[in-house]
């Protein structure tokens, strides 16, 4: 009576596993993009017809939607999963931050990818100077501009680092950043982050890198 009760419990993990890695074929491909069925079933590496149920499954719950051209997108459904997620890191990540900025002197800053943006999660600035940056969190801005976009893609490309920029974003200012993930040990849950800190006047790597180090552990204990 045990094997069929594994196997069952077998065959739902697979279902599930599938069904997360279609939302996730579908992030990697951009919001407005979207994939056909045919195009999902060749990057999952299974056929057709199990796309469509796993889609079918998804559409049911407003995790995807399917466009009247075919294509699926990811629906409305998981930014209201995000949302609640959202608070919890955003609290979690503060006090981390809140050490970083205030050891540095410069506004610290956890960032993530989406799409082809940089999206600052979480911002705060240091407690005891006079002068900062001024940096909100929701701001965005390219991925190939600024530290904290720059940081990411040097992960993607293999060679992560602490990478700094000057007047990028903001005139007279100095940034640096360093990622969450390598491709040898991505962040937890898939997500491309980075942290770093931004300031008025240039930064010491040697002495900014620990760090941002220390930082990048911590924080990425907060996103298992």
């Amino acid at each position: 009576m045990s094997t069929p009760a594994g196997v069952a419990r077998g065959e739902a993990s697979q279902t599930l596993d599938r069904g997360i890695r279609v939302l996730e074929t579908l992030a990697d491909a951009g919001a407005s993009a979207g994939l056909t069925i045919t195009e999902l079933a060749t990057r999952l590496g299974v056929g057709r017809p199990v796309v469509y149920r796993l889609v079918t499954t998804l559409e049911e719950h407003h995790l995807v939607s399917r466009a009247i051209d075919g294509r699926v997108r990811l629906a409305l459904g998981i930014s209201r999963l995000a949302s609640a997620v959202t608070p919890v890191v955003r609290s979690d990540a503060r006090p981390v931050l809140r050490e970083l900025a205030d050891t540095v002197g410069a506004t610290a800053h956890l960032t993530i990818a989406e799409g082809d943006e940089a999206l600052a999660l979480v911002v705060v600035e240091p407690s005891w100077t006079d002068v900062h940056v001024a940096y909100r969190s929701g701001a965005r801005h390219a991925l190939d501009q600024g530290a904290a976009g720059r940081a990411i893609l040097a992960a993607r490309t293999g060679e992560p680092g602490v990478v700094g920029t000057d007047g990028e974003l903001q005139a007279g200012a100095h940034g640096l950043a360093l990622s969450l993930s390598t491709r040898a040990d991505p962040t937890p849950g898939g997500v491309e982050a980075s942290v770093g800190v931004v300031s008025l006047e240039p930064l010491d790597v040697r002495t900014v890198g620990p760090r941002l180090e220390r930082a990048a552990r911590a924080l990425r204990a907060v996103l298992r």
